[in-house]
């Protein structure tokens, strides 16, 4: 894997994704939307990785927004297949059937956050901001923003940062549960292994469908989404670590799951 614009790392069964262009903030062009996506294809496809880790090299941007040069170049068909080619990668990120955590270390504005919006869980560094400006340049949310923050910080707080483009600060992130938790930027990186850890000790299987039934349970209605989870639930009482983990909490000992 040829990654140009992204440090990709497996250690400890969790894979750390890093956008790597520090000198531009992380900003996002159609480059780094391919690395971001080869190396979360390589994320889902390795049995080795139980859990994926996103983030921003520096201490100044997770994803400081789109490459603004880039975009002021396209045309309605070119604007059109960028986003198209945005979601995708997005799609697979929220999609991957293993949990991606983001680290958001710094400003993450724009494709940023859109890019974090698309992960499972999100911490930030109390010096982070998020915002989606991109209506003061005359242009909207094109990676899935008007669509995954109204379902995240309900209508009226998701219009207002699109509508006004004004950011918010790591405090009023998590009050909002836009984000998980705040740590200090020190703190940060290793507070966010510390859960990707803890997430390594749960049933794989378990958690792939856990994140299948939240994912499509909350994009229908409550009837539906309790027949999804009734599906799932009946699936992955079929499998052996399901059997391995009731039976090792019967015999008060740890559980070894083997995603079978």
């Amino acid at each position: 894997m040829n990654l140009q614009h992204v440090l990709y790392a497996v250690a400890d069964r969790i894979a750390t994704v890093t956008v790597n262009r520090p000198d531009k903030l992380n900003a996002l062009n159609d480059a780094v939307m391919a690395d971001i996506g080869a190396a979360m294809a390589a994320a889902k496809a390795d049995p080795a990785v139980g859990v994926v880790v996103l983030t921003g090299a520096g201490e100044k941007a997770f994803v400081a927004g789109a490459d603004i040069g880039e975009l002021a170049k396209q045309t309605v068909i070119g604007g059109k297949e960028k986003s198209l080619r945005g979601q995708a990668v997005l799609d697979l990120i929220e999609n991957l059937g293993k949990p991606v955590l983001a680290a958001v270390n710094g400003y993450a504005f724009g494709g940023g956050l859109e890019l974090a919006l698309a992960c499972h869980l999100r911490y930030a560094a109390a010096t982070a901001k998020v915002g989606l400006p991109e209506c003061g340049l005359a242009i909207i949310p094109g990676y899935g923003g008007t669509q995954r923050l109204p379902r995240i910080v309900g209508r009226g707080r998701a219009l207002e940062m699109i509508l006004t483009g004004g950011s918010v600060d790591a405090a009023t992130a998590k009050a909002w549960g836009l984000v998980n938790d705040v740590f200090e930027p020190a703190e940060l990186q290793a507070k966010v292994r510390a859960v990707a850890t803890q997430l390594l000790t749960r049933g794989p299987l378990a958690m792939a469908m856990a994140l299948e039934a939240v994912l499509r349970g909350t994009s229908t209605s409550q009837e539906e989404g309790l027949r999804i989870e009734c599906d799932l639930f009946g699936i992955v009482s079929s499998t052996a670590d399901m059997r391995e983990g009731l039976n090792a909490f019967l015999e008060k000992r740890k559980p070894v799951y083997r995603g079978a």
